[in-house]
């Protein structure tokens, strides 16, 4: 089995896959490499016909802090990996090298993932924030721990929300608008009642009741589950999803452009935590 440097992927049963995001120390943190590395794990589960079902996990205290913000060895879209969607202008200046590295790693890599083939599932436990939102909500399920924290606080960045914008379809739009006017955090609790999440599970039962759920979804027929996942998918679609998504990914970007004008940056400093507002004092 392939290794990776970013995640860990296990094989509890030979038709479930279980990857795990595995930067503790940074909160599992998105980096560039995390980015790449997830991809490839889906990929090869998805083109492993003995795999059913996809399970998403987390290592230590959290799920996801989010997009990793910090300066990086590797954080040049399509120089420091090939790229896998086909907008291509990495290397612009300005707005047009920020919407193509954004465009890539962030809009159309996460559309990539919520269309793979095959059932997946969110373990989430701990803080699930801003991206982290965005790795939970590519999955089909979301089984959250009793101890779960969901939260987008973009909006204190001085950007209208991640770049997967689906909170109206995760939310409805009235909560949608309160969790990202105010930046709040909801519970598992409470992501459960607005339909968020399928199940909330005590923490130290999570990932043995999210196998459990994984184990009965694959006992069904493989080409009933892709076409079962193909048909809601195409039926959200058709509801104008891709759609709401790409003229919101458009305003975030018009956020960044305002931003850079404003503060010399693509996000309000006022909003950003203390460790990224400065270089890190040493390697993770």
């Amino acid at each position: 089995m392939t290794s990776f440097e970013t995640i860990l992927v296990e094989r509890p049963e030979p038709a479930i896959t279980r990857i795990v995001m595995n930067r503790p120390k940074a909160r599992n943190a998105q980096n560039l490499q995390m980015t790449y590395d997830l991809n490839a794990a889906f990929d090869a589960a998805v083109q492993d016909d003995a795999v059913k079902v996809i399970i998403l996990a987390g290592s230590g205290p959290h799920f996801s802090s989010g997009h990793d913000l910090r300066p990086g060895g590797k954080n040049a879209a399509g120089t420091d990996f090939p790229p896998i969607g086909n907008w291509g202008g990495f290397a612009e200046p300005n707005a047009h090298g920020r919407f193509a590295r954004e465009q890539e790693i962030y809009l159309q890599i996460t559309r990539r993932w919520r269309n793979l083939a095959k059932p997946t599932i969110a373990e989430v436990h701990g803080r699930c924030i801003a991206g982290g939102l965005m790795l939970a909500w590519a999955c089909d399920l979301i089984v959250a721990s009793d101890d779960a924290q969901f939260c987008d606080p973009v909006v204190t960045m001085g950007v209208c929300g991640v770049e997967w914008f689906v909170h109206p379809w995760e939310l409805g739009a009235r909560k949608a608008k309160e969790f990202l006017f105010t930046a709040d955090s909801w519970s598992a609790q409470e992501a459960h009642q607005l339909g968020m999440v399928n199940q909330v599970v005590p923490r130290a039962e999570l990932s043995s009741r999210v196998l459990e759920l994984a184990r009965r979804i694959a006992a069904k027929p493989s080409f009933a589950l892709k076409m079962t996942k193909e048909a809601v998918n195409r039926s959200v679609d058709v509801m104008g999803q891709p759609a709401a998504i790409d003229q919101a990914f458009a305003l975030h970007q018009l956020c960044h452009a305002h931003n850079l004008q404003e503060f010399g940056m693509i996000v309000d400093p006022s909003g950003l935590h203390p460790s990224v507002r400065k270089p890190p004092t040493a390697a993770e």
